[in-house]
C-alpha cells in the first residue's frame, strides 16, 4: 500500500472528526480540527500568494510553542515548501548557520520578534514576517491581503516533497542537515498512532519544543492525524507549576517527555502531591535512558505504564518502542521492538549479529531520510549495506527487544573493557541523593581512557564525592567504578533537555597544560 502524505492523514482527521477539539491554549484559544484545517490552508495560500513562497523554497519558523507556530508550520508544508523549525533561544551566529544551512527564503516569527533571528535574516538578506492570530485568521506583518488569496486553487502535495529540514544535534561535530519529506512524516505518525493506538479520544499536553522531532512528530502531528487533541502550555514551553492543571483541564490521557522532564515531574510530585491525577492510559519516555528507578516511580505515582522508546531525528523520529501492555510485556532497560520498520544489528563488515550479541543498530523504512543535505561524506558513512547506521551499540533478544549500549562514539574503552555509559548513568540515578548524573570516559596514561562522573545533587542534600563512589562500589563492577566524582550545580544539556555527554567531560575535565 503506498504511504500517504502527512497533508492527506491531517486532512482526513479533519474531515472526520470535524468538531472535536484539535488545538488549545489554556485560557485563550481552542481550534477545532475543522478550523484548524481552514487557517492552514488560508495561511498555505497566503504564503504562496502574498509572500511568494513557490514549492522547495524553505521557510525557517522560531517561535515557542504557539497556534501560530503550528499553524504556520503546516501551512509551509501545505504550500510545499519545506518547514524550518529554529529554537528561539539561538545566538545570532547560530541563526546565521541555520538560516544559510537550510537555505530559507523567508523568517517567521511572532509578533513579539526575535532580535538574534532578525539579525540574522537581515544579515543574509532574508524577509522577516511575524504571524498573530487575530479575528480567526492569521495575519502577517510584512505582506497585504490580496484578492489571489481567495481565487488560490490549492495545493497537491506529493510523497516525494520535503516537508520538513531539522539538524541533528552536532555536539561532536558540525551539525548535518536532515531533509524529511512528507512520506517521511506520514510513515512515522502512522507508526506512532500503531503502536500507541492513538484515537480521537485522547488528549496530551506539549512539554517539548515543537523546533525538535519528539515533540513535534509524537506530541503533535500523530495526535492530529489521529483526531485526537492537543494542548500548549499557556508560557509557550513546559511549565512544572501548571502541568498537571493543564493535564487535567485537558482531558489527557498520555503524555511523552524526556528523562529529564520527567524526573521534575516525580520530584514536584514527592514535593507537592496533587490531589487528584488524571487517568492516563500510558506515559512514554524518549530521546535518552530513562533509569530504571526514575520507572518505577513514575508508574507507582501516576498509575500508568511508562514505555521507553528510542528515536532519532533521520528516522522521522520513532524506531522502537516498548508496547503497550495488551500488545506484550515491556522490558526495563531496553527500547523495545522495531515499529513499522526493519530493523539489524550489524557487524562491521554489515554482517547480522545473533541475538544476545553487541553491534550497530541500523534501521531501514519509510520513515527514514534519503540522506543528510550536502554531505557526500556523512551519507557514505551512514548509508552503507543498504541500511541506515544510528551510531549506536545495542543488543537484541529474541523476541526482538533492543537493548542500547551507547554511541558508538561514547563507548568508554577502559584497557580494553567496553563500559556502557548509560549504565554507570543509571546506577548512579538509582542513589536517592542524585537528581541528575552522566558517566563519561576521558584520557588515561594506564588505561588509554578512565570512567568520570558529574552528578547533581537533590535540593537540600550535602552529598560527598566519597559516598558516591562508595555506592558505585556496591552496584558496579570495580572497572566500571567513576574514578572521579564532580559534584555540580547544572549539567549543559540540549533544547529538548538531554545531557550532552561529550560536552560534560569538556567542561569538567582541563587538560593537562603543555610543558
Amino acid at each position: 500500500m503506498e504511504t500517504p502524505t502527512l497533508t492527506t492523514l491531517l486532512k482526513a482527521a479533519a474531515a472526520t472528526f470535524p468538531s472535536r477539539r484539535a488545538l488549545a491554549v489554556p485560557g485563550r484559544v481552542e481550534l477545532s480540527h475543522a478550523a484548524l484545517d481552514a487557517l492552514v490552508d488560508a495561511a498555505a495560500a497566503r504564503l504562496a500568494a502574498d509572500a511568494g513562497v513557490l514549492p522547495g523554497h524553505a521557510v525557517a519558523l522560531s517561535f515557542p510553542n504557539t497556534v501560530e507556530l503550528v499553524i504556520m508550520f503546516l501551512a509551509a508544508i501545505r504550500a510545499r515548501a519545506v518547514a524550518v523549525p529554529l529554537n528561539p533561544a539561538y545566538t545570532q551566529e547560530e541563526f546565521e548557520f541555520y538560516l544559510s544551512d537550510s537555505e530559507a527564503r523567508l523568517l517567521i516569527t511572532n509578533a513579539e520578534g526575535n532580535v538574534a533571528a532578525q539579525a540574522a535574516a537581515a544579515k543574509l538578506g532574508l524577509v522577516h514576517t511575524t504571524a498573530s492570530l487575530k479575528d480567526g485568521q492569521v495575519h502577517l506583518s510584512s505582506f497585504q491581503n490580496s484578492a489571489a488569496v481567495q481565487k488560490h486553487p490549492g495545493f497537491a502535495n506529493e510523497t516525494s516533497d520535503v516537508a520538513l529540514f531539522l539538524h541533528t544535534s552536532g555536539t561532536t561535530s558540525r551539525p548535518k542537515g536532515v531533509p524529511l519529506t512528507q512520506r517521511n512524516l506520514a510513515a512515522s505518525v502512522q507508526n506512532i498512532r500503531s503502536v500507541y493506538h492513538l484515537t480521537e479520544t485522547d488528549a496530551t499536553v506539549i512539554v517539548l519544543p515543537l523546533f525538535h522531532v519528539h515533540g513535534l512528530l509524537c506530541g503533535l502531528l500523530a495526535s492530529l492525524a489521529s483526531g485526537a487533541s492537543v494542548t500548549l502550555p499557556a508560557a509557550g514551553r513546559f511549565s512544572a507549576s501548571t502541568f498537571w492543571t493543564d493535564m487535567r483541564e485537558a482531558g489527557a490521557t498520555w503524555y511523552t517527555a524526556v528523562p529529564t522532564i520527567h524526573q521534575i515531574i516525580i520530584d514536584r510530585h514527592m514535593a507537592r502531591p496533587e490531589a487528584e491525577y488524571p487517568a492516563l492510559r500510558f506515559i512514554r519516555s524518549c530521546s535518552a535512558s530513562l533509569a530504571s528507578v526514575v520507572m518505577e516511580k513514575l508508574e507507582a505515582a501516576f498509575r500508568a505504564p511508562v514505555v521507553e522508546a528510542y528515536a532519532m531525528t533521520e528516522a522521522s523520529h520513532l524506531m522502537t518502542s516498548n508496547p503497550l501492555p495488551e500488545d506484550g510485556p515491556r522490558k526495563a532497560g531496553s527500547v523495545g521492538r522495531a515499529v513499522g520498520q526493519e530493523m539489524a544489528i550489524l557487524d562491521e563488515e554489515g554482517r547480522r549479529v545473533e541475538a544476545g550479541k553487541s553491534g550497530e543498530v541500523c534501521v531501514r523504512g519509510a520513515n527514514v531520510t534519503n540522506g543528510y543535505k550536502g554531505n557526500p561524506e556523512a551519507n557514505e558513512a551512514a548509508f552503507r549495506f543498504g541500511w541506515f547506521h544510528t551510531g549506536d551499540t545495542g543488543v537484541v533478544d529474541e523476541e526482538g527487544y533492543l537493548r542500547l549500549v551507547g554511541r558508538i562514539k561514547e563507548l568508554i574503552n577502559r584497557g580494553g573493557e567496553k563500559i556502557s555509559p548509560i549504565e554507570v548513568d543509571s546506577v548512579l540515578l538509582g542513589h536517592p541523593s542524585i537528581a541528575q548524573a552522566v558517566a563519561f570516559g576521558v584520557p588515561d596514561d594506564k588505561y588509554g581512557e578512565e570512567i568520570n562522573c558529574a552528578v547533581i545533587p537533590r535540593e537540600g542534600v550535602v552529598l560527598l564525592e566519597d559516598e558516591v563512589v562508595a555506592y558505585c562500589r556496591r552496584n558496579l563492577a570495580a572497572f566500571k567504578v567513576p574514578k572521579k566524582v564532580y559534584i555540580a550545580d547544572e549539567l549543559p544539556k540540549t533544547a529538548t533537555g538531554k545531557i550532552q555527554r561529550r560536552i560534560v567531560a569538556e567542561l569538567f575535565v582541563v587538560p593537562p597544560a603543555k610543558a
